[in-house]
């Protein structure tokens, strides 16, 4: 994006921030940033880094639109059932602004492409539901020294963790070395359909605060979130010395 007076006028509540400023918005505008899964964690993420002007934003999601998907997917409406998520987030999308530069990926990702769609991007979202293509970002990031930030809903809860990985830090295997015998997702366990707006919002959050350099106050660390109490905890991810990434090496 080329930086002119009217997107002063547009970003000026987010320039006046003094974190921000024109130079922090000029950095927001030239990232580049990665959602894998355009659900119910994808769409307000997708919504919200669109509207703080993320300059060049891939989307990857191989689904199409079902009708149970509008409780909590918000970028999407009756007419869209049926239809891939992609192109309709894509074209919602635009007409929030259309200076933005969004990447369409209409495929699963998977081993054999996940450096073709990865390997450009700065900052990687996962925002996936189950745990075979969860541990296949965490292990390209990983290896490939990216920042991840990831969230996972399911009921009433929620949880958010980064692994910026350009430093010593913990992975997804550290704490969950194998996948549990029974897959939990939305699918199967239902879902509270703000949480997934809370958790998506948030991610957009650590997105940007990455790209501006704030302190980083959440790697190597997970936010619990219970939408029932209102409870937020962190808590800090140790290192496991069995993990297959070698991560405390």
């Amino acid at each position: 994006m080329n930086f002119n007076l009217k997107d002063f006028d547009r970003f000026e509540k987010q320039i006046v921030l003094k974190k921000v400023g024109i130079s922090g918005q000029k950095k927001i505008f030239s990232s580049k940033v990665l959602i894998i899964g355009i659900g119910g964690l994808g769409c307000p993420l997708l919504t919200y880094l669109v509207a703080s002007g993320v300059g060049t934003i891939g989307i990857v999601d191989y689904d199409r639109v079902d009708i149970s998907n509008l409780s909590r997917q918000t970028l999407f409406v009756p007419g869209d059932v049926g239809k891939f998520k992609v192109n309709q987030a894509k074209s919602k999308i635009s007409k929030i602004n259309s200076k933005i530069n969004i990447i369409g990926f209409k495929k699963r990702i998977t081993a054999k492409n996940i450096e073709s769609i990865i390997d450009k991007f700065d900052i990687i979202c996962d925002g996936t539901d189950n745990y075979d293509t969860r541990y296949l970002i965490n292990d390209y990031c990983k290896k490939n020294k990216k920042i991840l930030i990831s969230a996972a809903i399911n009921k009433y809860d929620g949880h958010l963790y980064k692994f910026n990985f350009k430093k010593k830090t913990s992975c997804y295997r550290c704490f969950m070395p194998e996948k549990p015998s029974n897959e939990i997702n939305c699918q199967s366990e239902g879902i509270f359909s703000p949480v997934a707006g809370v958790l998506g919002s948030l991610q957009a959050n650590e997105v940007l605060k990455s790209i501006l350099n704030f302190k980083d106050n959440l790697n190597n660390k997970m936010i619990i979130f219970n939408s029932i109490d209102n409870n937020f905890r962190k808590i800090k991810l140790s290192f496991n010395p069995k993990c297959k990434n070698k991560c405390s090496n």
